[in-house]
């Protein structure tokens, strides 16, 4: 499935960058339970099928150790 918009591709590529940069460490399930979403929701989010609540964000970037204008960059091929 093609991503809706450019906000989610942005923020999952991101994501999947920063997963990467820490050996995928926490894990979906983890980052799930953490944020008090479902698996299903970040695995979403890392696809580019969904974007998480903005309230979500500053959790998620500390989850990552990243800020949330980090998680948000357009420069995702980058790197930090």
């Amino acid at each position: 499935m093609k991503p809706l918009d450019n906000t989610k591709e942005v923020i999952w590529m991101n994501v999947m960058r920063e997963r990467r940069l820490r050996g995928a460490i926490p894990t979906q399930r983890e980052v799930a339970k953490i944020l008090g979403v479902k698996e299903s929701a970040v695995s979403k989010w890392e696809r580019g099928l969904a974007k998480p609540r903005a309230d979500k964000l500053p959790l998620l970037a500390k989850l990552y150790g990243c800020t949330i204008e980090e998680l948000l960059a357009d420069d995702v091929g980058g790197g930090r």
